[in-house]
């Protein structure tokens, strides 16, 4: 049988095996192109590297023929610089032979001049030796007995200013001490230039000694006045912070043998006396001032602290509250809005039936060391009011009053004993009359035991919240400390309108700040004069001071003034301030324990 023969298959297997030939060749000529394309990478690869080898050599060639040139001018140079050593070398010779020729004439002549002078001290030595000799032994004399004078002077100033201070302890007279601070920049101002010349920065008020104050009153084609005036102690512009305080620190042991102290800087705006109380604007991220630059009220915190720390643990606790007085209004700095910040609340002065003066619902904060203090002191100084003038750029247009508020238990048991007495007679007393009437004991103060009312008399109605209205006679007996207040007090400055150049709201501040400065002058003009009647009320600030101006307390005034003739006016009405200060006689303070007195 015939085998039949598909052609169209044999055609289509033909075409089959062409196609795969073909696409055999395809694939090689990709991998041919691949193979091409990485010749001519490295082809031109080979060319770069040729052509860079080329440049280098190129470059190589170009610093070796400045390299040639270099060294060609630096031969040529050195060889010139040679040549001109060499000379110089010539003209030294010549000029060291000068020189040693000078040197062997001047040798001569001074042999000479040395003879001649032997010869002159020999014939004065001769004709006049008992005379120097008996001079110098004059003035050893004069100077040994210079010395001795200067001791005794001191001796007897040292003395004085002891007996003075006796004497002022007895008397019951305020301290008062005057600061003379440096001269400053803005000591030429534009207003003093204006109105007073170039003689405006010329010091015309000076210590002379340590409690003597000169100012120079002398007017152009007038004879020379001066003025001179007298105090507990005077520091110069040359004394420090540390100084000024080792002269207060004496008042700080007496607070916490039971007396009230007070201490307090007057003086016109940019006299200083906001850095002698706070000291110099603290620049640190902490808010703390340098140790050096601190006033008197972070180191009298310090130094009251370090003198409870040699007491027995937990027998003193002591309080802090700050007011500021503003436009004749009283703030208490220490109070808190919603939020828990520190915001100025206005409060209210009252005088009690016994004659001192209370804030009610005043702020205080529990302090247990001089950091917590100065930590409390760095946000309330924020709130202070502040306004720029001619005469200071950071004036202070308020008065500030920080009090520590001592609270000390029984030291001994004859104090306890004594109490337990009182305690006995007030409440045979209430026996006579309803207890749980709704006038209390705390509002009757005639009720109170002593020691009670002196406790109370340094505190508020609103000072403890977490004492009952009314307590009972167990709770009054535990709660029977006696209670020391040390009051700080930073006065704004007093100030001619003319002079700082305020306007506008900064006229009724600068009225406010002015009365209230001439009520307290009225107030110790009263007392000096010992008239019936003080008019403590006339202002706020002079009601708020009325237990350490008038009262039971132990008052240093720190007098700051300016040394310029610029504040001329203003520094003669500081300074007699001052000495109608010292002319007031207080009662004599007492202490506040009646253990302390017992023997």
């Amino acid at each position: 049988m015939p085998l039949f023969i598909n052609r169209d298959q044999i055609f289509a297997h033909q075409v089959h095996l062409l196609e795969h030939k073909l696409r055999s060749k395809e694939e090689r000529i990709l991998e041919l192109e691949t193979e091409n394309a990485i010749l001519h990478l490295r082809l031109a690869e080979c060319l770069g590297k040729l052509r860079r080898g080329h440049e280098e050599q190129i470059e190589v060639q170009k610093q070796r023929q400045y390299q040639r040139s270099v060294q060609k001018s630096t031969h040529s140079a050195l060889a010139k610089l040679l040549s001109e050593v060499q000379v110089l070398k010539q003209d030294l010779r010549d000029v060291f032979a000068v020189y040693a020729g000078f040197a062997t004439e001047l040798e001569d002549q001074s042999k000479q001049l040395q003879e001649t002078v032997g010869q002159n001290n020999a014939t004065i030595q001769g004709q006049h030796g008992d005379n120097v000799q008996s001079l110098q032994a004059r003035v050893e004399a004069l100077e040994r007995s210079l010395e001795e004078e200067k001791e005794r002077c001191k001796t007897e100033r040292l003395r004085r200013r002891i007996l003075h201070n006796t004497l002022v302890e007895l008397r019951g007279n305020i301290r008062v001490h005057c600061r003379v601070r440096p001269i400053l920049p803005f000591d030429n101002g534009q207003m003093s230039t204006l109105a007073l010349g170039c003689a405006s920065a010329e010091e015309v008020v000076q210590a002379v000694n340590d409690d003597t104050v000169i100012v120079n009153c002398t007017k152009m084609g007038n004879p020379v006045l001066n003025k001179m005036f007298e105090f507990e102690r005077v520091h110069g512009p040359e004394d420090s912070q540390d100084a000024v305080f080792e002269e207060v620190k004496p008042l700080l042991t007496s607070l916490l043998d039971g007396y009230n102290v007070c201490i307090m800087a007057y003086g016109q705006t940019g006299s200083g006396k906001t850095h002698t109380m706070i000291g110099s604007q603290p620049e640190s991220p902490s808010g703390l001032e340098t140790e050096a630059g601190q006033g008197i009220i972070p180191k009298a915190a310090w130094e009251l602290f370090r003198l409870i720390s040699e007491k027995p643990p937990e027998s003193h606790m002591v309080e802090v509250s700050v007011v500021e007085v503003y436009n004749n209004e009283v703030f208490d700095l220490l109070a808190k809005d919603e939020e828990g910040l520190p915001t100025g609340v206005r409060r209210d002065i009252f005088t009690t039936s016994t004659g001192t003066s209370e804030v009610p619902c005043l702020t205080y904060e529990l302090v247990r060391s001089s950091a917590d203090v100065m930590q409390l002191m760095s946000s309330v100084l924020k709130l202070r009011t502040r306004c720029p003038t001619l005469v200071h750029r950071d004036s202070s247009r308020s008065h500030l009053v920080v009090t520590l508020t001592v609270s000390s238990k029984s030291p001994n048991a004859l104090a306890l004993a004594r109490r337990l007495q009182n305690a006995k007679k007030d409440m045979q007393r209430t026996q006579q009359k309803e207890w749980w009437s709704p006038r209390c004991r705390r509002a009757n103060p005639s009720a109170r035991s002593p020691d009670e009312r002196s406790a109370s008399s340094t505190s508020s109605p609103c000072h403890s919240p977490y004492q009952s209205p009314c307590p009972s006679p167990r709770t009054s007996l535990a709660q029977a400390p006696f209670k020391t207040k040390l009051q700080l007090v930073d006065l704004a400055g007093s100030e001619c309108v003319g002079m700082s150049g305020v306007t506008g709201a900064a006229l009724w501040e600068t009225s406010c700040i002015n009365r209230s400065l001439s009520a307290l002058s009225d107030v110790l003009g009263a007392l000096a004069e010992r008239r019936p009647h003080v008019p403590y009320r006339n202002s706020k600030l002079t009601h708020l001071l009325q237990d350490a101006i008038g009262g039971d307390s132990k008052l240093l005034v720190m007098l700051c003034v300016s040394p310029t003739q610029r504040f001329l006016t203003e520094s003669l009405q500081s300074l007699g301030f001052g000495s109608r200060a010292r002319q007031v006689q207080k009662d004599i303070p007492h202490r506040k324990s009646t253990a302390l007195k017992l023997k």
